[in-house]
């Protein structure tokens, strides 16, 4: 098959595409200058109504309110929006879902506060190839607590399975921290049978969740999970530094602590008491003053997500990554090209990661040409193709100027 024809076949994709009219609500979608955003996984386009929501706000409520916004609406913010993405994006339960603090600072309250539960143990497991935030926090808390770390070993293009975790899973086990999707490979874990594994152990699980949500359903609660974070700027679409999430099983809310007492999170914050008391349920997750303005872009993406519906964007995902494999395989295959990607759609979340040793060389000029995607070690280029802002034909065109690029760059 020729250029052409690819690119026939990927507007034909585009026409048949139920979610095909979402792509317009996005910022950006038709900028000449950008012939190729594949870095959705890291940063979601923003939403043009967002551009409305954040001018009426900064005019009525910040400036048409000001103080008095607090007790009229924006403390409640934190739990409203944490129990639409929990309804929406999570299979989880009102009451479990909080806004709050980077995603960094949500593993650090979560996994400290699941040690908390299980004291007498002093073992904590992770996946080897994990995100570098998720290993570095671990390892900060053990060394501060005095325990050790196992790890869960796993190749570069998979991830955590349940005969990998269960190898390293013993009767000191405390906590087991892991991602759903792998950031680099895109390999999607079982969450039900780990999660399963782990409790048999005696042991609770953190599931890192930022490379699911908004792409992937997730069944929190169905799949009896203890702790979940996850971030909001990649497929929820809230803008750069938005606030991350938190889920905190229902069960296990009467009794968590969290280690960074926060007035907010306390039973009354206005009281001005002298002693902590933590307040009733999900809100003792909460430390500091909530990001409103960071809450803001990130309502109107979980207004499109509940209208598409998140079976619908999953549709859509497996058919992009399929056609991103296949279109790889078919331009790049005969330069060494491989995909470091589960190639069982059912295992894959929304990117798909490509390797050749020339990657790291080419994204500076891939950038300034127009076309996005993103660079992992040793030697991945990263394609992130978010379900309802990137059309078939804009894949097709960033994978054909990656091999054309590529090919210039190889000797003769």
């Amino acid at each position: 098959m020729n250029d052409d024809s690819r690119l026939a076949a990927a507007r034909r994709l585009d026409a048949e595409d139920p979610l095909a009219p979402y792509r317009r609500l996005f910022e950006g979608h038709d900028d000449d200058a950008i012939t190729a955003y594949l870095d959705g996984n890291s940063l979601g386009r923003p939403l043009s109504a967002t551009l409305g929501r954040l001018t009426a706000f900064v005019r009525d409520q910040w400036g048409g309110r000001l103080i008095r916004g607090w007790d009229e609406d924006w403390l409640q913010l934190p739990q409203r929006v944490g129990d639409r993405i929990g309804r929406i994006a999570l299979g989880a339960g009102p009451g479990q879902c909080v806004v709050a603090d980077s995603t960094s600072v949500l593993l650090y309250k979560v996994i400290r506060a699941a040690l908390a539960l299980r004291p007498e143990r002093s073992e904590i497991v992770i996946e080897r190839d994990n995100f570098p935030t998720d290993r570095f926090i671990v390892e900060g808390i053990a060394a501060d607590r005095g325990l050790s770390v196992r790890w869960v070993e796993a190749d570069h293009d998979a991830g955590p399975t349940p005969e990998g975790v269960s190898r390293v899973l013993s009767r000191d086990t405390a906590v087991v921290v892991l991602s759903h999707v792998a950031y680099r490979s895109a390999h999607i874990a079982d969450m039900e049978a780990i999660t399963r594994q782990v409790h048999d152990a005696g042991a609770l699980i953190v599931w890192d969740l930022s490379h699911s949500v908004g792409s992937v359903p997730v069944h929190l609660d169905a799949c009896g999970a203890d702790f979940a974070v996850g971030c909001s700027y990649k497929y929820l679409n809230g803008g750069p530094g938005a606030p991350a999430w938190a889920y905190v099983a229902q069960r296990h809310l009467t009794d968590l602590s969290q280690p960074i007492q926060g007035w907010l999170g306390s039973a009354d914050p206005f009281g001005m008491g002298a002693d902590y008391q933590p307040a009733e349920g999900i809100r003792r997750m909460v430390s500091g003053t909530p990001p409103i303005l960071g809450m803001l872009a990130l309502q109107d993406m979980l207004d499109v997500l509940e209208d598409a519906g998140m079976d619908a964007v999953r549709a859509k995902s497996v058919r992009l990554t399929s056609f991103a494999v296949d279109t790889v395989e078919e331009l790049m295959g005969s330069f060494g090209v491989t995909i470091a990607s589960p190639r069982d759609p059912d295992q894959r979340g929304s990117h798909i990661t490509i390797d050749h040793p020339e990657f790291r060389t080419m994204l500076s000029d891939l950038w300034n040409d127009g076309v996005i995607p993103d660079f992992r070690n040793p030697d991945g280029l990263r394609l992130g193709l978010s379900p309802l802002s990137t059309s078939f034909e804009e894949t097709f065109i960033g994978i054909r100027a990656i091999a054309e690029k590529l090919r210039a760059n190889l000797p003769d």
